[in-house]
């Protein structure tokens, strides 16, 4: 069986989207893990440690792309630009 490698959301390393990954959902490239649980937890206050050992690794240099790609969603400006 062939598995087709998952495509870049956009211009981002880190993130993909494909409707057979999570429903659609923006993902961590190589995780099952979506870019909103991500946030969440981060949102919480847990560190990038305790989700890891909460809920399995995860890259932990995705964690700009995720924040700069919920600014895009909420339609923030890109202040680097």
């Amino acid at each position: 069986m062939v598995t087709a490698e998952i495509k870049p959301y956009r211009n981002y390393s880190w993130i993909v989207a494909d409707p057979d990954l999570l429903g659609g959902q923006l993902a961590v490239r190589g995780t099952r893990f979506s870019v909103s649980f991500i946030l969440s937890c981060l949102a919480e206050g847990m560190s990038p440690d305790e989700i890891d050992s909460t809920y399995g690794s995860f890259p932990h240099e995705a964690i700009p792309e995720m924040l700069r790609v919920a600014s895009e969603q909420l339609g923030v400006p890109n202040v680097a630009a």
